[in-house]
């Protein structure tokens, strides 16, 4: 039975896929639209919100060896569904938690569920790429915004209805588990070392004329999109590859790994920061009226979302590594600037750049990553999830300390970090890559020629 009628196999894993992505932005902002009424309710200090919402980043955090762990032995595609059900299970106790210490450990579990959807699901993401040779991560991870939307949707609704975040809570959970659940036959299966060395015939070919017409080194870094040493796409192995478990659970993080998570820390924190500490920068700085300033969260949605529908097009022109670097960059300056002029039209103009120029950082990255292994992609998840939840708590302290415009500073400046971390990466994406091996075959082998020399070095280190 094909999912929506849907009978195209990438269409139909890219729509299992994509209700992932919703369901974490569907879950996150559930919980955080209702945090003045949990405020209300558990009778919390702002402090104590801080700390609930650090609560979340440090579950994020120490998440990695325990998904790192799961990747491995449940595969992406269990690991994904366990996890987007545990998340609808989390909203249900936090809204039964009755003290501020359970709703602590409620919020660190979250965390925790958190990173585990985020590693499995950016795998299949990557893994889907990489088996039809196609982008597809960018509008991924514009559905996670829309489902931050139809959380916000909801969430207006639900109020209008009733004051119970019970009830709410409960709606937004059979919601989650609906999605979840008529999805999970659908995502991509997580294939053993046999079946991957099996596959199909006409993957088997296609791996045999590209490890023809390459070095021994390209096939591990050549193309975002197409199959990779590292990452076997045929069953989501970036999760999967069973063969190098043993090395790679006793070895440090490779040094591009590293990079790439500062680049996502960096990236997930600017993201985090926008959407919290805007508004309140149009009303206390800019001088932006209460019904004009909750306008910064909408046109920094807004652009994200439209920059992650047309960013897998970018991606397949550009490649990976330029759209990151001019995107950070663009950011960064654009807020800065902003900064510097001071009022509400500079400021909406550079929460725009802002919004166009970070939103391809963590689809990028996240494929990388996905290039690297499971290990790798835990980490990485990991890092940008601590910095999605912990960022902006990190902002808060900064603005406390100095002025809310140092505040948005730190953020314009952290953007800029994704620029100089993005330069230390070898990206395994151009633009040249990402086209199927017909006309731009002979093309093809001049652009990986300055990239793959050091790439060796990668699985050594990792």
């Amino acid at each position: 039975m094909h999912m929506l009628g849907v009978r195209d196999d990438f269409r139909r894993r890219l729509l299992a896929i994509a209700a992932l992505f919703c369901v974490l932005g569907f879950q996150y902002a559930t919980w955080a639209a209702r945090l003045p009424a949990l405020k209300s309710d558990l009778d919390l200090s702002k402090a104590e919100v801080g700390l609930l919402l650090m609560a979340a980043g440090v579950g994020a955090a120490i998440s990695f060896p325990l998904v790192a762990v799961l990747t491995r032995r449940l595969g992406s595609r269990r690991l994904a569904v366990v996890s987007g059900l545990f998340l609808g299970a989390v909203l249900l106790g936090l809204a039964a938690a009755p003290n501020y210490p359970l709703a602590l450990a409620v919020m660190c579990l979250d965390g925790l569920a958190v990173g585990c959807l985020n590693v499995a699901m950016n795998a299949q993401g990557a893994a889907l790429e990489a088996r039809h040779d196609r982008t597809a991560m960018a509008k991924l991870h514009a559905v996670f915004s829309a489902g931050s939307l139809f959380a916000a949707l909801l969430a207006s609704g639900m109020n209008a209805l009733t004051d119970s975040v019970a009830a709410h809570f409960g709606a937004a959970t059979a919601i989650i588990a609906l999605l979840v659940v008529a999805t999970r036959s659908h995502l991509l299966p997580d294939e053993t070392p046999a079946e991957q060395a099996g596959g199909t015939a006409e993957q088997a070919g296609d791996a045999a004329e590209q490890a023809g017409n390459a070095s021994p080194a390209a096939p591990a870094v050549e193309g975002d999109t197409g199959p990779t040493a590292d990452s076997p796409a045929t069953g989501g192995a970036p999760v999967t590859d069973e063969t190098d478990t043993p090395r790679r659970r006793l070895s440090l993080p490779a040094t591009a790994t590293l990079w790439m998570g500062g680049a996502m820390v960096f990236g997930t924190v600017t993201e985090g920061a926008m959407n919290d500490w805007s508004a309140l920068y149009l009303e206390e700085v800019a001088g932006a009226s209460a019904k004009v300033a909750p306008l910064g969260i909408a046109v920094v949605s807004v652009m994200m979302v439209a920059a992650r529908l047309f960013a897998d097009g970018w991606r397949a022109r550009w490649g990976d590594g330029r759209v990151v670097r001019v995107g950070s960059v663009l950011a960064g300056t654009g807020l800065a600037l902003a900064l510097l002029a001071g009022g509400v039209v500079p400021a909406l103009l550079g929460f725009a750049c802002m919004g166009l120029g970070i939103a391809a950082v963590t689809p990028c990255v996240y494929v990388a990553a996905a290039r690297q292994g499971s290990d790798a992609l835990a980490l990485v998840a990991a890092m940008g999830t601590t910095g999605l939840l912990a960022g902006p708590p990190v902002i808060g302290f900064i603005a406390q300390g100095s002025s809310m415009t140092w505040g948005m500073g730190a953020v314009a400046a952290s953007a800029v970090l994704v620029a100089a971390c993005a330069t230390r990466i070898r990206w395994t994406a151009t633009a040249q890559d990402t086209r199927k091996p017909t006309a731009s075959t002979s093309a093809a082998p001049a652009e990986p020629a300055a990239e793959p020399a050091a790439e060796p070095v990668e699985p050594a280190a990792s």
